[in-house]
């Protein structure tokens, strides 16, 4: 199906925060757009507002009648819905296009210059930063994003005008492997999905695979520590970055009175006195990343600063909900020992005299069983460690899998108990804290309005 054929768009998974940025691609468009999610949300009902029409129980005779029609619709699913999940059943059964959101996502970059961020963790906050250096710029971009951008309120940024598409490359399910990226960044390379790869080295082979991907004429960024080594086609540009090292890094990096600032180094034209707009010591690293692809499609110097330092980050990533002399609290996504880790090394970088606690809600059985002495190390890095249950997302229970694995194996200086999701807001109720994050992929986050309320009434 040509994207010229479609006349209406139905979502499998319309909640998810990457499905409804293709969704309100359609919608800009002028298309009927509907879907089924299994629970309402802000987004949803944000979706709502702006014309998808959602329904939230697993029901055919749900799905609206334009959204029937096998030769001018286009189903989309997200491969966290059941193979055996009745809408998809009846779609699968009546003959109807159905693509993975990666599918459509790589049919943009065959179209579109599509500028890509792979990696273990770290792509959403890469990928929402060079939209912005990008869009800010004058060149813009296009932009389908895996979390809220602060800057824009959404995950998706539509222009009129510029070839230019960013996308956050997902490796879960080999997603990524439909896209054709003119240019990619690639974060890290850790281990992870191994209820869908089965051993590292199934893993490292799908991110160099990923690299072949890359169109002639165009760049693969990457991490100069990855232990994945690359497999780019002829024509390809290699660059290697991090902090302190290669191609792209940062010098004379200063951290003071909440502020960061560094110098950007470059192949190409280095720039001075870059001040991070979201001043957390791992955006350096991810920002000389972002800037790196900004400007090697053409963003200047003074577009490169300008963007960083307006920079606002993105929902639920190393997200500042409070932060005064009393009491600093935060909501951050990392659900990956790596990303833990980087996260606890922040806030104590940040707050090196204060009392840093962190409530964590482990997300999938299978990662917890893959990597809960992983867990351990990186929480113990805290000062204190408080443990909920695991958050199960698409997976059943796996016996003798839970929070204790982790729990268990926390170093034994750390400060630790295991508590039960709904009694957080009673524990938070019944302590003070100095600094509090609440971590994890699950849905623990909804309650950090909750628990920021009660903060403040302390």
């Amino acid at each position: 199906m040509e994207l010229k054929d479609i006349k209406s768009v139905y979502f499998v998974g319309a909640g998810g925060i990457g499905m409804s940025a293709i969704a309100r691609y359609f919608l800009h468009k002028g298309l009927i757009v509907a879907g089924y999610d299994k629970t309402p949300s802000e987004l949803t009902h944000t979706l709502e507002k702006e014309g998808m029409n959602i329904h939230y129980e697993e029901n055919v005779e749900l799905i609206p009648a334009a959204c029937k029609e096998p030769s001018s619709t286009l189903v989309v699913y997200t491969p966290a819905i059941p193979a055996k999940h009745a809408e998809l059943v009846y779609f699968r059964e009546n003959g109807f296009e159905i693509q993975k959101r990666a599918q459509v996502l790589g049919t943009l970059t065959r179209t579109h210059k599509g500028l890509c961020f792979a990696g273990t963790h770290g792509k959403t906050t890469t990928s929402s930063m060079c939209a912005h250096l990008m869009h800010q710029s004058h060149l813009d971009c296009n932009a389908f994003l895996g979390g809220i951008s602060k800057n824009y309120g959404t995950n998706y940024i539509l222009s009129d005008h510029s070839d230019f598409v960013v996308i956050e490359a997902d490796e879960f399910d080999r997603s990524f492997h439909w896209l054709r990226p003119w240019m990619t960044v690639i974060t890290s390379t850790d281990p992870d999905h191994l209820d869908i790869y089965g051993t590292k080295e199934a893993y490292l082979e799908s991110f160099r695979h990923y690299t072949e991907l890359i169109k002639k004429g165009g760049a693969l960024i990457i991490h100069k520590d990855l232990e994945m080594k690359p497999n780019v086609q002829e024509g390809v540009r290699t660059y290697e970055y991090s902090r302190d090292e290669g191609d792209f890094h940062a010098e004379n990096i200063r951290i003071a009175n909440g502020t960061i600032t560094f110098d950007f180094v470059s192949p190409i034209e280095n720039v001075k006195d870059v001040e991070l707009g979201q001043p957390i010591p791992i955006n350096i690293e991810n920002g000389i990343s972002a800037m790196a692809m900004a400007q090697l499609n053409g963003c200047t110097a003074e577009e490169l600063r300008n963007g960083m330092k307006t920079y606002g980050g993105v929902d639920r990533r190393f997200d500042f909900k409070i932060k005064n002399d009393r009491h600093v609290f935060l909501s951050d996504y990392a659900h990956h020992p790596k990303e833990i880790l980087q996260s606890a090394k922040s806030l104590k970088e940040l707050y090196a005299d204060k009392k840093v606690t962190v409530i964590f809600q482990p997300h999938l059985y299978t990662r917890t069983r893959d990597f809960y002495k992983e867990f351990a190390d990186a929480l113990s890095h805290f000062d204190e460690v408080v443990l909920t249950e695991i958050y199960p997302a698409r997976e059943e229970p796996i016996p003798g899998v839970t929070s204790k694995l982790i729990y268990d194996n926390l170093r034994p200086d750390v400060k630790k108990q295991m508590i039960q999701k709904d009694d957080v807001l009673n524990f938070v109720e019944s302590r003070d804290f100095d600094v509090l994050v609440v971590l994890g992929a699950g849905n623990l986050d909804n309650y950090v309005p909750q628990i920021a309320e009660i903060l403040n009434k302390k």
